[in-house]
């Protein structure tokens, strides 16, 4: 698994939803690395989310009984869905 989240993509969760990647910025106090994105269904609760890019790459047990997609990783690139949808500029 790549150590740093690519812009612009789709991730799905290990919990089966998918996520669009906006960006990447910086913690101001510790300047961790933390990924800025967004559901790419309907949730009540949020339309951003923000979590440190450690943990949004991080390692889980594909046994977990919540892990549907049977995943390595928390979040993984969407092999299903590879469109670049922001334009390099």
């Amino acid at each position: 698994m790549e150590n740093k989240v690519k812009i612009g993509k789709v991730y799905r969760h290990f919990k089966g939803n998918y996520y669009f990647v906006e960006n990447v910025a910086l913690d101001s106090e510790t300047k961790e690395r933390m990924v800025v994105y967004k559901p790419i269904y309907d949730r009540t609760d949020s339309k951003i989310w923000v979590r440190c890019e450690k943990m949004f790459l991080e390692e889980i047990d594909s046994s977990r009984p919540d892990n549907i997609t049977g995943q390595k990783y928390r979040f993984e690139l969407a092999k299903d869905i590879e469109k670049d949808y922001i334009q390099n500029k």
